[in-house]
This record gives C-alpha cells, sequence and structure tokens, in this order.
C-alpha cells in the first residue's frame, strides 16, 4: 500500500493513544515498516535512530529472531489457557521462578497482567486488600505525586501525577492523592541538591499528618521519573522516603515499568537508589516490547498476608499469565543476561552516554543535561544564565520541544519532548559507535532548531 493510503485508512479508522484526530488527520501518521537493532524504517524509506527505545521497551533491540522463535514454538505447543480454576501454564511457572531469582532480595512472588497500567491497578487492590487482611480497612489512602506517570486506566491514571490526563473523566478516583515532585530544575532554588533531596522528601510525611497516618495505606513512585521528563531525584531523596514509610509503617510502591530489566545499571532502580519496596510495577522491558506483559512482584511483607492468611484476592486478567507473553520474558531475559547488558550499560556504554550526552552543554539552546545508565533529558533555554537556575526559559505556549522534535524526526533521530525538555532512552544494546552516531544526530537538529527559532525572533543571544 502507498503510504497516502495507509494514512487514509489509519484516519478513518484507528483512534490513537493521546492523540488530537483532527490534527493528526490533517497532518498524515508517520507509518514505520522494519527495524533492526537501534533503527527504524517508515514507509518512505526513512531510517531513523530510535533513541527512544520504541517506548521505553525496546531493551534488546529490533529483530531479535530468538525472541520470535520462542513466541512462535510457544504459539504452536500451547498459545493460550487461563490462569484461573486452580491451573497454570510451563511458561508462567518458569518466568515467575526467574523474576525471583533476579529481583532484589525479599522478592518470591509475582502477578502478572497485561500492562504497567494494569499491574498499578493491581497495586492498588492489592495495597486496600492487604490493609483490609490486617483488620485496618481505614488504610485506604495511596499517596503518589505530581507530575508521575503510572499509567492510563482509571487507577494509573489517578496515581499518576498529569494535570491534563485528571482534566478528563473526573479523575483521580477518590483515596489518592498528591505531593510535589523532586525536581531539583524546577523547584531547589536556594538549596544544593542534596538539601533540596532532604526537602522534597520532607512533603511526604507533611502529607502523611494531613490525612491521617492511620489512613495511609502506601506511597508510590518512580525511581525515575519518566514520561514526566527523566526527572532524577537527588541522591538524598530515596533514603529519606524510605525511612518515612519505615517510620510510618506504610508500603513503599516502586513503579519500575520504565527503570526494570537494566535501564539504569542495574536489573532493577530500586536497588540503585537504596530503597526496599513492598511492591514493584514491571512491564515494557521485561519481554523487549515485543509481546504485552507486565505485573507486580510481590515482596514478602506483603505475600505473608495475602498467601498467609488472606483467604481469595477477587482480582486478576484473563491474559495473567499469558504463556506466549511469559515465552518471550524468559527469552528477552536470557539475552539481557547472556549478553550482560545490565552490567554493559553498567559499567561501559552507560557512563560513556553520560560523558557524550553532556558535551551538548556547550550548545546555546542547551541549559541543563543529566543522564542514568540509559535514560538522559536536556533542558532547551532562551537564554543561558550564570547559573543553573537564572537561565531564562521558553513561554510554554511557544511549545519549543515540539518544534525541535520534528527537525529531530525529520532528520532521523527519535526524540521525545516532555515541554521544552528533550529526553532519550535508547535501546540497551547501543554501542559506542552508535552514541557518537545518536549525540551528533542530536547536535545537528539541535542546531537547525537554534536557527529555526532565530529565524522567529523566540531566541536571545
Amino acid at each position: 500500500m502507498e503510504t497516502a493510503d495507509i494514512q487514509a485508512r489509519d484516519h478513518a479508522h484507528y483512534l490513537h493513544p493521546f492523540t488530537d484526530h483532527k490534527a493528526l488527520g490533517e497532518k498524515g501518521v508517520r507509518v514505520i515498516v522494519r527495524g533492526e537493532g537501534i533503527y527504524l524504517w517508515d514507509s518512505e524509506g526513512k531510517k531513523l535512530l530510535d533513541g527512544m527505545s520504541g517506548l521505553w521497551c525496546v531493551n534488546t533491540g529490533y529483530g531479535r529472531t530468538s525472541i520470535a522463535k520462542a513466541v512462535y514454538e510457544q504459539m504452536e505447543t500451547l498459545p493460550f489457557y487461563n490462569s484461573f480454576f486452580n491451573t497454570t501454564n510451563l511458561p508462567a511457572v518458569t518466568l515467575a521462578a526467574k523474576l525471583a531469582e533476579i529481583a532484589p532480595p525479599g522478592f518470591k512472588h509475582v502477578f502478572y497482567t497485561g500492562s504497567g497500567s494494569e499491574a498499578n491497578d493491581t497495586n492498588v487492590r492489592m495495597v486496600r486488600r492487604y490493609w483490609d487482611v490486617l483488620g485496618q480497612p481505614q488504610r485506604d489512602v495511596i499517596i503518589s505525586r505530581h507530575n508521575a506517570y503510572h499509567g492510563s486506566t482509571m487507577a494509573g491514571a489517578s496515581l499518576g501525577g498529569m494535570e491534563g490526563m485528571h482534566a478528563q473523566g473526573g479523575l483521580p478516583i477518590p483515596g489518592i492523592v498528591h505531593i510535589g515532585q523532586p525536581d531539583y530544575l524546577s523547584a531547589g532554588r536556594g538549596m544544593t541538591e542534596e538539601q533540596f533531596g532532604i526537602r522534597a522528601a520532607s512533603w511526604l510525611e507533611t502529607k502523611i499528618h494531613e490525612v491521617g497516618a492511620d489512613r495511609v495505606a502506601a506511597f508510590i513512585g518512580e525511581p525515575i521519573q519518566g514520561a514526566g521528563g527523566v526527572v532524577i531525584p537527588p541522591s538524598t531523596y530515596w533514603p529519606e522516603i524510605q525511612r518515612i514509610c519505615d517510620k510510618y509503617g506504610i508500603l513503599l510502591i516502586a513503579d519500575e515499568v520504565i527503570t526494570g530489566f537494566g535501564r539504569t545499571g542495574r536489573m532493577f532502580a530500586s536497588e540503585l537508589v537504596g530503597i526496599r519496596p513492598d511492591l514493584i510495577t514491571f512491564a515494557k522491558g521485561v519481554t523487549s516490547g515485543y509481546v504485552p506483559l507486565g505485573g507486580v512482584l510481590v515482596g514478602q511483607r506483603v505475600a505473608d498476608v495475602l498467601v498467609g492468611q488472606g483467604g481469595e484476592f477477587q482480582h486478576g486478567f484473563t491474559y495473567s499469565g499469558h504463556p506466549v507473553a511469559c515465552a518471550a520474558a524468559l527469552e528477552s531475559i536470557r539475552i539481557v543476561q547472556d549478553e550482560r547488558l545490565v552490567q554493559r550499560v553498567a559499567e561501559d556504554t552507560g557512563p560513556y552516554l553520560a560523558s557524550r550526552f553532556a558535551s551538548l552543554d556547550n550548545h546555546p539552546l542547551v541549559g541543563f543535561t543529566n543522564s542514568c545508565g540509559f535514560v538522559a533529558g536536556l533542558n532547551l533555554v532562551r537564554r543561558k544564565g550564570a547559573t543553573l537556575h537564572q537561565h531564562e526559559w521558553f513561554e510554554p505556549e511557544k511549545a519549543v520541544g515540539m518544534v525541535c522534535r520534528g527537525h529531530m524526526f525529520n532528520n532521523g533521530m527519535i526524540m521525545r519532548a516532555v515541554g521544552d525538555r528533550m529526553i532519550i532512552a535508547p535501546p540497551l544494546v547501543m554501542t559506542r559507535p552508535q552514541i557518537d552516531e545518536m549525540v551528533a544526530l542530536i547536535r545537528h537538529c539541535l542546531d537547525l532548531t537554534y536557527a529555526d527559532l532565530r529565524e522567529r525572533g523566540w531566541v536571545k543571544e
């Protein structure tokens, strides 16, 4: 089919996630047809370097024949059977054991879902059931953060702190409240990063007192906020969050949908930031995005109650423990382990990416860069100041990030815009030469963006 025909059918029938469909119909959708390694090709033959791993998920890269083979063989053997009615299947059991092996200490159980959104819905049900079994049903409030992303289902979107999502559909649902995010750039003026980390964590204790400690069930957070713009908290933040959760006995949920399976140089980022969560949300990288799969790693504290004394947990999905998805996950994890991708990110390519990405600091349009493992972001500024908090920012209505993203896509680089922050999360298989190629592409596109903004009179020199 010609691209125009695909675009016409797409507009006629396909409703996309997070999309203004009227505007998309006028512009025409981009059609991706093939992937190999870290690259994609569209229907017009344009080659794109995928700096976002699809959507934070294609950790082992495109074109992994062994994952396709594992999926095919499982489909021929047992394409599906449910996990209801006292029934199981071999891939689901084998994956559960593998996840228990690679998870942080204390995680021996898993609850499967089809996505990260469903997994966070499961967390809400599981947390409230936990306290109900313990005779404290009033502990039903879950605290999250503004600008967090925890999915787009009713509970997932409520846990998230995205104002645009909450403006539609009467969200958040009752029993979910929010505190500020640990974003030093926007809220740390006058403090060191370490001081700000303690200050930002204290907002949790303040909210616990506001709600009532006897009503708070859990706190949920991404170790690094992904969709919110790769917000990397100060080193002091998470240890203080852990201390506060311990002090008040509330459950700690780490949403590792993005950070799990090696992206930060640890199998799970909870280990990197020094926390001991009770529940870990996972999805995306568990299968490298090849087949949908999500779930919750359940720590011993919760498992002892739900498994040991909880009775029936009336929650689940048709596709919980889907054998084909679990087969894909087992092969993806094998690749990650056999190719030592976590160690490569920790010891080699992650530090190299940090160094090369930081070199973009000298660009006249870039006011701030930072990274952690294989996630990184930079902020576009109208004029650089003498210090971080003295930069002049663009007016939000100019949507400069989207201008920059346009130049990126048009020149073969997939980089995401979150406001005026440009972010990447490349496949973990990326090599040093490919990192050089990516950073050179980003710089070229920044040059094009800068020239474009100068013509519009939007930058100050």
